[in-house]
């Protein structure tokens, strides 16, 4: 009997103040170890759903299961669970309160309990891990929003959660911070972090993560492979989402080649290198 998923939500229901629905029956898996895209418009009900994976909101209706089991929402579990799964916000200057960078990610280690020491070693640790460590004196009003968002993240994983969750980790940020950004989260996943993220961003989604849940009026229209979640015309249209680029050209490319089951590629690189191929094929 294989093991339950790491952290699942099941029939989940929320309306805000007014009786505005925001999520209704939402059914969602996360597994150990992966990359998990939440992938759909504005409003589309992602920051809401992620605001429940760490109980930051309630459920009206449904239940999130961690390892298994629902969780409850007394201090103690709470904690446990806030332990386990960090949320980083979309705005870093929500997470940004302390005077310098070393001092903002030392907040969680030390509200944990650990000793001066061990959050010493922790902050030095998610510093590193997020390219950092110089600034760890810097005044956090004086950091670029780059800077600030890597440095809402070292605070969090500091934490050291199994679960890290970001709401649009990209957004705001030059095409170099973004690359900067995702090298540093690829290390944490290497590491064993499994990571979750909201996007709009179907190229990011399609290049970067191992599964894509896609989202529209507050429930999960479907949850899968990228290759088949996202070459799912009609799929994206009900979701007001555009397929990713770099799939229409290799879908392109292997149209009417009679060679199915290969790999579709999922970066600029791979599909570059699949076109020289097919190049060097017709001029051969």
């Amino acid at each position: 009997m294989s093991p339950p998923p790491l952290l699942a939500v099941r029939r989940l229901e929320y309306a805000y103040p007014g009786g505005i629905v925001a999520l209704h029956g939402l059914d969602l898996t996360i597994e150990r170890g992966r990359k998990l895209a939440i992938l759909g418009p504005n409003g589309s009900g992602k920051t809401t759903l992620l605001l429940h994976l760490n109980g930051t909101l309630r459920p009206g209706g449904g239940e999130i299961l961690l390892d298994g089991r629902a969780v409850a929402y007394d201090r103690r579990v709470l904690d446990q669970w806030r332990r386990r799964v960090g949320l980083v916000l979309q705005d870093p200057e929500d997470q940004l309160f302390a005077a310098t960078v070393g001092q903002d990610v030392s907040f969680g280690p030390l509200n944990l309990g650990l000793s001066e020491a061990e959050a010493r070693q922790r902050v030095g640790e998610a510093l590193t891990a997020l390219d950092i460590a110089s600034l760890a004196d810097r005044a956090t009003h004086n950091l670029s929003f780059g800077q600030k968002k890597r440095a809402a993240i070292a605070g969090i994983l500091a934490m050291r959660p199994e679960i890290l969750v970001l709401d649009e980790p990209t957004a705001g940020l030059d095409p170099q911070g973004v690359n900067q950004l995702l090298e540093a989260l690829q290390q944490l996943h290497e590491a064993g972090t499994t990571l979750v993220f909201s996007t709009h961003d179907v190229e990011l989604a399609y290049g970067w993560a191992d599964q894509v849940a896609v989202f529209h009026d507050g429930t999960v229209l479907a949850q899968g492979d990228p290759d088949a979640v996202l070459g799912d015309r009609a799929l994206l249209r009900q979701a007001h989402l555009q397929p990713p680029l770099l799939l229409e050209l290799a879908q392109l490319l292997e149209a009417g080649q009679g060679e199915p089951g290969w790999p579709q590629p999922r970066s600029r690189e791979a599909l570059l290198a699949r076109l020289r191929e097919r190049l060097r094929d017709r001029s051969a």
